[in-house]
Formats: structure tokens, sequence, C-alpha cells
């Protein structure tokens, strides 16, 4: 039988999966299209945010807590890097953007 303490670290570890991945259509969608309508502000203190929640993770030493916001921090610290590096897709003389 599971113990409190083992559902308690599986149930963290799905969430933890859950809520990191989550982002990911939201960094892609920034890779595509530029992340017009999300602030640089904005990103700034989401990633402090998530480097809080790291730092109080390792304090616990919570595996779960750890894992998630050590690949959300990564996560959110690439969308900067998109938004601040992303360039509109040229179109030819005549041709029209075909994107989405």
């Amino acid at each position: 039988m599971y113990s409190p303490e083992s559902m308690a670290h599986g149930v963290g570890l799905v969430a933890a999966i859950c809520t990191t991945f989550s982002f990911v259509p939201q960094l892609l969608k920034i890779k595509r299209q530029g992340g017009e309508d999300l602030s640089h502000a904005m990103l700034a203190v989401y990633l402090l945010g998530i480097l809080l929640w790291l730092f109080y993770g390792l304090l616990l030493r919570a595996s779960a807590i750890i894992f998630a916001n050590t690949a959300t921090a990564l996560l959110v610290a690439l969308a900067i890097v998109f938004k601040a590096t992303w360039k509109p897709a040229r179109t030819f003389q005549g041709q029209a953007d075909l994107g989405d």
C-alpha cells in the first residue's frame, strides 16, 4: 500500500509536469508570432516568482517543486530570448504572407 508521503510526492510530481509543460504551447507561439501580447515586465516578474519557488523548493528539499521550477525557469528564460530576438518573416514583393 502507498504511504501518504509517497502519494503526496506522486501528486506533486504529476502536478509539476502538468503546470511546467503547459507553458510549452505559449513558448511555441512566441517563437512563431513574436509574443507581442506579452510584456517583458510580465515575463520578468513571472521568472522572478518561479525562481523564488525554486529557492523555496531547495530550502524544503522538495524534488517536485525543484524539478518544476527549474524546468519552468528555463522555458520562461527561453521565451524572453525568443521575444527579444523575434523578427517578422519577410515577404517578397508580389507574394502574400502565408502565415497562420
